[in-house]
């Protein structure tokens, strides 16, 4: 490798790389916010307590059967065929003309969601049934329970596993590439191209990509500590407050 190369090739297109980061952060934070909804209403349908009989009981497991589709379809293929399908497969099918940005926003809030779903519903899992059972008891719904008391818990402790999606999603943006989504491994493509630099081109994207999920992994702990509170408080008491 030729350092004088790496710093040329950096001094002479660093417009297109930082266009094509940028593209790539966009794409995998909107993907990650739209697929954590995703995952997150269908968790949550997921684990609505099953009525005994009638068409509430027969509506519910149509739609289990549904998420549980999805979510084992989007989970067990490939993004990049994905983004074939969907991209390629809506104007064959469909006749539908997509712009690459929204097929690409599709694909990955779609895929994230269908991971997202299945933490969602064992973060839900994890919380003792006491707490259920306890909302229930004072007179509250399930809706109520969910939003009030059991949800606040599931968001905070899917944080890490959320914020390890939107890494892994800076990473997998670049499968998006073949359908012409100009984000970084599409622009350092196009640059390896005009002067046959390949290994340094590359090695200029790999350290960007480092320093982006660097950056954003050192961000993301951040928030989880602050979240946390501080490492050691005092428990007041009755009696702390009369002295």
């Amino acid at each position: 490798m030729s350092l004088e190369w790496v710093i040329k090739i950096i001094s002479e297109n660093w417009p297109m790389f930082l266009r094509g980061a940028g593209l790539t952060l966009l794409i995998a934070l909107i993907g990650t916010v739209i697929g954590a909804v995703i995952g997150l209403l269908a968790g949550v349908i997921r684990t609505i307590p099953m009525p005994e009989r009638g068409a509430k009981k027969l509506l519910l497991n149509v739609i289990n059967a549904i998420l549980s589709i999805y979510i084992e379809f989007f989970r067990g293929t490939p993004m990049i065929v994905q983004a074939m399908v969907i991209y390629y497969g809506s104007a064959l099918a469909f006749g539908i003309d997509m712009n690459v940005f929204a097929a690409a926003i599709i694909v990955v809030s779609i895929n994230t969601g269908a991971y997202m779903a299945e933490i969602v519903r064992g973060g839900i899992v994890s919380i003792e049934k006491g707490q259920f059972e306890a909302a229930h008891a004072i007179g509250m719904t399930h809706v109520q329970t969910m939003w009030n008391v059991v949800l606040p818990q599931v968001i905070r402790n899917i944080l890490p596993a959320t914020g390890n999606q939107f890494v892994i999603n800076i990473k997998d943006t670049s499968v998006l590439n073949v359908i012409s989504v100009t984000e970084l491994y599409f622009v350092t493509k196009s640059i390896s191209g005009n002067n046959f630099r390949y290994f340094e081109s590359f090695f200029v994207a790999c350290m960007i990509y480092f320093v982006m999920t660097f950056i954003v992994t050192r961000i993301l702990l951040y928030i989880e500590k602050k979240l946390d509170g501080a490492d050691n408080y005092t428990m007041i008491s009755n009696d702390t407050l009369q002295k």
